[in-house]
């Protein structure tokens, strides 16, 4: 069963991860009024611009990563705790 969790956490963390994509982009449209700079774009953008969309993107994705991470391992923690307890 701590596989199962384990593939549980890996797909939720991708999940989360596109979301977090998603919402990152949109803000980043939302706050600047320009598409990100993905790199596959035509459109010529800044250092600066790029730069802060990078820190941006990287720091969502951190947080994400420890959320998802620290929530499978309560989860598995809690499935123990009641695999004990039965």
């Amino acid at each position: 069963m701590n596989l199962f969790f384990k593939l549980l956490g890996a797909g939720v963390s991708l999940g989360a991860g596109f979301v977090g994509t998603k919402l990152v982009n949109k803000g980043w449209e939302k706050a600047t009024g320009n598409k990100p700079p993905t790199g596959n774009d035509d459109v010529e953008t800044s250092l600066r611009s790029a730069l802060t969309f990078a820190l941006i993107s990287a720091f969502v994705s951190t947080v994400i990563q420890v959320l998802t991470s620290r929530g499978t391992q309560r989860a598995i923690a809690r499935f123990a705790k009641s695999q004990d307890i039965v």
